[in-house]
């Protein structure tokens, strides 16, 4: 029998439709089968009594969760379907709703017992569900179903105008069954997150603590003040190891009186925002300034960050004025205007420290609750010992960077150094990053009678050089200066280091045990530093323990305690153009200028000895592309540029590693020779440059059976600005449909479309990239750091760099927490026989290698490729080999890194969000 049901008739009853049909029917009912366009918690509002004895409700909705990322549930990447989920959860307005705690609690037994189960279709797999019905299954066993307009919603039954029409036939009922059954059945159907779920929970219990509360507690958790910021509320959230390494200041610098430690984690793990997190905590904790420096070019990017991912403010200083974060600039014309920074965060640029600006040396008179130093491995000593020296000392020649950071070291609590890289040249650089967390905090290296204050020894015994062989009094010597906190764990486990304070009865600010407390140890006490002697220096040195490296092979291969699954989702990197057929042959006019060029650069290094970079300039350019190579040969040998053409639009060159910023000498007799003979060969011939026709080839056909890369977006690295702009134009006049972007530095980033260019600021460009409205993004390495291009997924490098730590740098863009593909593609270009091919050659054998040593490439390497240039080839052999066999230091990773005593997203207590703002917004 057909049963109508009008919102509009009902109302005149005095009813709503969901009074008057579905509670009537969900008071009868055992089993409920809906399908909904999208399911909300109000529903429990309509009908939350009715449903309660219901032993079991399915529910079959809406998303936007995308096939194309995700998958069916056999090849689902998780991290981004969590992500994903979380994101439209957020979107709902539950977090900043007042929903009743009682129907969140409801809510959350219902999902929590499996009575309620709730599965998602992405849009795309069958459109928007515009088909709303349903099957009730009756105490008595009747079944009846129902098709109408209404959703499962408070709205749909209560407020809106919707239809119902009602129908208990067994044709009907099957019907509506198969419809259900197909839809919830599907592979593309997936559970809502366990997360989800728990946050219902957590906004269940949920309670607000105000700000003094909360620093005044015993132990106040951290998770109250990150909980609900934009990073957990619009994004997935923080991963384990990020909550390991906040956890870890931030417990330090309330237990022992400041955290000190190095963050060394790889490219694309998030340490901006980890170091960013720490510093709101710790602002929040205390009452002096909190201090970044960063280099100029990240600044802004860091600013944004605090403010996007933990609506934290903060103010830039330009080198005259603070600048906040809603673009306010404070003109103060007096000499210290910069120690009055109108929030409590401020940050500045590295590079006013390393030109000794006076007005930074006024920081230097302040004090500071937390000092961050990002990209810290540019702080270091002039001259380096070789690697082969046995004996080397404390760094009595350093940059300013390094000597600054050595004074401000004590006038701050806490302090942090980031560094993908701790180590460049020698492993010592690793032991002068921890001689600067030592000043005014004797926990790390101990005092000036300490040991571990003697760079050599320690080096070489942290490396396995030296095996210590010594009696239990020198190896105490080692030990107590400095103790470890009681906190450090043995490597079996076992409390050792509360052991031993315990006996001495020192407390965990104290770090200098004395030589004769070796004989007041207890005897078990005395056992367990026995123990340790096999141990101590592999796991329990100074560079282990304040050095926190973590590998994405390494989180990608190590189960989350709380989850059970891998700490981080893999992104793996599919690798093309590695072969040695993959090289790209040179036409016949440009093969004969590029020997010109090798020619070139090998006569100027028979009369400059030691200009590596000025030798072999025009070999690094004509190997970028062949529009480089004849605009450098044109300066060389006229001393200007070429006229006016599409590829001069701009003002010349990349800051930092461009030819605008070298004077050539003059150029005369073969060498000029040379010179003229490049620029008629590479305007005579009509060859198009290999690279750009693999490029295009590339993004819109693929590669090996690949899909064309174009689907999938694609960011295309070049070292040379000129050689970025000329590819981009060549590109967007073959695919004049699209949008292009450039970035690059210096105000000269573009957008392209139809061969047309148009100057923006290169922010736009990263944003139109991130919303997808941009496919193809053409950058110079100023694209390569503080960067993050989680939405396109491939990735080519147009030229080599020479320092091959770029090639890292230009990865980590992609290949980083929140990328949608599980699968990374990347093209490595280089023309066959060139310097890049050769290199690369010698290095492929051992580039695993060196990775696995370094977390990076070293940039040292790039001397192979300059003597590879001049034809010095042995002297590159060496290079490779003496970086990769001698490798200068491998920092293990703790296994006990990601232990907690309490999940963060189970944290039921909450700041005040007025009162966190308000102290964040009070200035120095």
């Amino acid at each position: 029998m057909i049963r109508r049901f009008s919102s509009l008739q009902t109302r005149k009853a005095g009813k709503s439709l969901g009074e008057t049909f579905l509670v009537d029917r969900l008071r009868d009912a055992v089993a409920y089968d809906r399908i909904a366009g999208y399911f909300s918690l109000s529903i429990l509002e309509v009908a939350g009594e009715a449903m309660a004895h219901i032993p079991k409700v399915r529910v079959v909705c809406n998303s936007q969760v995308s096939l194309n990322t995700v998958g069916t549930p056999e090849g689902v990447s998780w991290g981004l379907y969590k992500s994903q989920i979380w994101k439209e959860f957020a979107a709902s307005g539950i977090l900043e709703r007042e929903v009743p705690k009682d129907l969140l609690e409801l809510l959350y037994k219902y999902l929590d017992s499996g009575r309620l189960e709730v599965r998602i279709l992405p849009e795309e797999r069958f459109g928007l569900i515009h088909g709303k019905a349903g099957v009730l299954t009756l105490r008595d066993g009747a079944k009846t179903s129902f098709l109408g307009s209404a959703n499962e919603s408070a709205g749909g039954w209560r407020l809106n105008y919707e239809l119902v029409w009602e129908d208990d036939s067994p044709e009907a009922i099957d019907w509506v069954q198969n419809e259900f059954d197909e839809l919830w059945g599907d592979s593309s159907a997936i559970p809502l997150t366990r997360e989800v779920i728990e946050e219902i929970q957590r906004l269940a219990k949920r309670s607000v603590i105000g700000l003094g509360e909360w620093k005044e507690s015993p132990n106040p958790e951290p998770a109250s003040a990150i909980i609900e910021t934009p990073v957990y509320r619009k994004q997935n959230g923080l991963w384990a190891h990020q909550k390991y390494f906040v956890q870890k200041v931030f417990e330090d610098h309330k237990t022992l009186g400041g955290a000190r430690y190095v963050l060394a984690d790889q490219v694309g793990l998030g340490k901006t925002l980890q170091l960013a997190m720490s510093a709101q905590l710790i602002a929040l904790l205390g009452d002096k300034p909190i201090l970044i420096i960063a280099p100029k070019t990240l600044l802004l990017q860091w600013q944004q960050e605090l403010l996007d991912l933990l609506d934290v403010p903060s103010a830039v200083w330009d080198g005259k004025a603070w600048n906040d974060e809603k673009g306010v600039r404070y003109e103060d014309k007096t000499a210290t205007a910069i120690l009055r920074c109108p929030r409590k965060i401020g940050l500045i640029s590295q590079g006013l420290i390393s030109r000794n600006s006076d007005t930074v040396s006024h920081l230097l008179k302040g004090n500071y609750d937390c000092v961050i130093l990002d990209e810290a491995h540019r702080a270091r000593r002039s001259n380096l010992p070789r690697i082969e020296d046995q004996e080397y000392g404390t760094p009595e020649d350093a940059n300013n960077l390094y000597k600054f950071m050595l004074k401000i070291a004590k006038k701050t609590n806490t302090l942090l150094l980031a560094t993908a890289t701790p180590v460049q040249l020698h492993p010592v650089e690793a032991w002068d990053l921890l001689y600067i967390l030592n000043q005014s905090y004797d926990g790390i290296l101990g005092n000036g009678y300490s040991s571990w204050m003697k760079p050599s020894e320690a080096v070489s015994y942290t490396l396995g050089e030296s095996s210590f062989s010594g009696t239990l009094e020198e190896f105490w010597k080692w030990v107590r200066n400095p103790l470890p906190p009681s906190s450090e764990y043995s490597r079996e486990n076992i409390e050792v280091f509360q052991i031993l304070r315990d006996s001495l009865e020192l407390a965990d600010r104290e770090w200098i045990a004395k030589p004769e407390d070796l004989e007041r140890l207890d005897p078990p006490a005395k056992d367990r530093l026995r123990e340790l002697q096999e141990s101590y220096f592999s796991y329990h040195n100074p560079f282990i323990r304040h050095i926190i490296q973590r590998t994405r092979a390494y989180l990608e291969t190590t189960l989350d305690p709380d989850t059970n699954r891998p700490i981080l989702d893999k992104v793996e990197v599919k690798l093309f153009g590695e072969n040695e057929d993959e090289s790209l042959e040179l036409g016949s006019y440009q093969s004969d200028a590029y020997e010109l060029a090798r020619d070139y650069c090998r006569l100027l290094a028979k009369e400059k000895r030691g200009a590596g970079f000025l030798e072999t300039l025009l070999l690094r350019r004509i190997g970028s592309s062949m529009v480089a190579g004849k605009r450098t040969a044109y300066k060389l040998l006229h001393g200007e540029s070429e006229p006016e053409t599409f590829e001069s639009l701009f003002e010349d060159e990349e800051e930092e590693v461009d030819f605008g910023t070298v004077t050539p000498p003059p150029v005369v007799g073969e060498k000029a020779n040379i010179l003229q003979r490049i620029i008629n060969l590479l305007d005579s011939g009509n060859e198009e440059d290999p690279k750009a026709k693999k490029v295009y080839e590339i993004l819109t056909k693929g590669v090996e059976g690949s899909e064309p890369w174009l689907h999938r977006g694609c960011i295309i690295f070049s070292s040379f600005y000129d050689t970025a702009l000329s590819l981009a134009g060549d590109l967007s006049k073959k695919l004049p449909e699209l949008k292009i972007g450039l970035y690059a530095g210096s105000n000269r980033s573009a957008i392209l479309l139809d061969g047309r260019l148009t100057r923006t600021d290169r922010n736009l460009v990263k944003k139109m990239v991130q919303s997808g409205e941009i496919k193809i993004l053409i950058g110079t390495d100023a694209a390569s750091e503080g960067l993050n291009l989680q939405t396109l997924g491939s990735l080519i490098n147009f030229d080599l760099p020479w320092n091959p730590t770029k090639l890292e740098q230009r990865k980590g863009r992609i290949q980083r927490i929140g990328q949608k593909y599980e699968k990374i593609f990347l093209f490595n270009m280089r023309y066959r026989d060139s310097v890049e091919d050769n290199v690369h050659r010698k290095l492929s054998e051992r580039l695993e290698a060196v990775m696995d040593l370094f977390g990076q490439i070293p940039d040292t390497l790039e001397d192979a490729w300059v003597e590879e240039a001049l034809g010095r080839e042995a002297e590159a052999e060496k290079l490779i080999r003496d970086r990769t066999e001698k490798h200068p230091f491998a920092i293990k990773y703790n296994k006990n890194a990601l232990t907690f005593s309490k999940s963060w997203e189970k944290t039921f207590e909450v700041l005040n969000e007025y009162e966190r703002r308000d102290l964040l917004e009070k200035g120095w």
